[in-house]
């Protein structure tokens, strides 16, 4: 599988785990479009990592109004009529959807998203950022202390093990599953190379990159 072949790559992981950067790198190095989310663009979230209860529907469906956009403009657009890599995965919006909303909230979210995204593009390849629960801990705070704010207690505990239990079970796409705890990805060409071998030599639906110290 070499990357000639991948019309839509996404770039994946919970909080930390560094996906829009590897994306971003990954668009330049290939020449390609970058599609990326925008959180800044939602005007809830702020108020949401001040007080989950009260705001998750509300950043939820403004993050599902952004995605179901995205969509149209996938399928009935011009945006895959070239190569793009993408730092999130449609799919990703549900998965938060049963960490932040309480029963009542979720059927009420899968009902709406049912309508405003029925359908979306299939990658054809997902590469799956993961690390050992401190490490993501570790790079999660360093990234709240810049941006000024404070996760909820235990909230990146919660998305971790989501995060964990989607890609276990997840299917729709050839998924490469990559631990960064000793790789850099993103200022080191050493691992960022065999990242890419990794990439042109994967076969079958599931592979692994995982480099020990």
């Amino acid at each position: 599988m070499s990357h000639s072949h991948l019309r839509y790559v996404v770039v994946e992981g919970p909080i930390g785990s560094g996906k829009s950067a590897l994306a971003r790198r990954l668009a330049s190095y290939w020449g390609v479009q970058l599609l990326a989310e925008d959180p800044a663009s939602n005007p809830f979230l702020p108020r949401f990592y001040r007080n989950v209860a009260s705001h998750g529907l509300a950043t939820q469906l403004s993050f599902l109004m952004q995605r179901a956009d995205m969509a149209r403009g996938m399928l009935l657009g011009d945006t895959l009529a070239s190569p793009v890599v993408s730092d999130f995965l449609f799919e990703k919006d549900a998965l938060f959807a049963r960490v932040n909303l309480d029963e009542q909230e979720l059927a009420l979210y899968q009902r709406i998203a049912q309508q405003l995204l029925p359908q979306y593009p299939v990658p054809d390849l997902v590469i799956y950022l993961q690390a050992s629960e401190q490490v993501l801990l570790e790079r999660s705070a360093a990234r709240a202390s810049q941006l000024e704010q404070d996760f909820p207690a235990g909230y990146l505990k919660r998305v971790h093990a989501a995060y964990s239990e989607f890609f276990h079970q997840y299917e729709a796409a050839p998924l490469l599953i990559v631990n960064t705890d000793h790789l850099e990805l993103v200022d080191g060409n050493e691992d960022f190379e065999l990242l890419l071998r990794c990439i042109s030599e994967m076969r079958g639906q599931r592979s692994y990159f995982n480099k020990s110290v």
